[in-house]
């Protein structure tokens, strides 16, 4: 239990800040499954179109990491990391 009022205060800041985190992470996570599945069709269907879907779901993760880093939920360099990792799935 919180013994002052600043650390009563401090908890209801960190509760607060804790649900937005998450819902970025989830908005990442799911971006993710999207990408993923768009490539696993992909490398079964190799066409033009299908490229350019996942292309086009590669670039909604990296807005969507972007996006979490500005806000300070990711760091920069594990937001790197992520990225480059998707992006060699193309490959």
């Amino acid at each position: 239990m919180p013994q002052t009022k600043s650390h009563v205060k401090n908890s209801k800041i960190i509760l607060r800040n804790r649900y937005l985190n998450r819902k970025y992470k989830l908005l990442i996570k799911k971006a993710i499954k999207v990408y993923l599945f768009s490539v696993k069709s992909n490398s079964s269907s190799n066409s033009q179109e299908s490229l350019t879907i996942c292309i086009d779901n590669l670039s909604l993760v990296y807005k969507t990491i972007d996006k979490a880093v500005k806000r300070k939920i990711l760091h920069k360099n594990t937001a790197s990391r992520k990225k480059s990792r998707l992006a060699n799935l193309i490959n």
